[in-house]
């Protein structure tokens, strides 16, 4: 979006230096126009680059934020697998076979 918004400003600064050459003006000198309109690109220029070393980064902080999720993911899935497997392994607190019928159905 920004960089549209600089390809727009951009237009309009070209269009304004062509009015400019065309039409001069009597408050300025055209040396002076021409001093004004040099400033305006540089600025112009400073600000794309800004622009592309945020974008750089925001493609950093994009891609690690990928990475987490994951990485997040995983790490959940293992949680969830070995709170089961410690759900599973508990020792019954009777060894009856009616409570070992029990674990033998649930773990099917």
């Amino acid at each position: 979006e920004l960089e549209n918004q600089l390809a727009a400003k951009s237009k309009t600064l070209d269009e304004l230096k062509q009015s400019l050459a065309l039409n001069g003006s009597a408050e300025q000198t055209p040396e002076a126009q021409s001093l004004r309109v040099a400033e305006l690109y540089e600025m112009m220029d400073s600000i794309v680059n800004q622009v592309a070393q945020l974008k750089a980064s925001m493609q950093s902080i994009l891609e690690q934020w990928k990475a987490y999720d994951e990485i997040y993911a995983e790490v959940s899935l293992m949680t969830a697998r070995y709170l089961y497997c410690i759900e599973q392994c508990k020792p019954g607190e009777e060894a009856s076979l009616e409570a070992l019928k029990k674990q033998v159905k649930t773990l099917k």
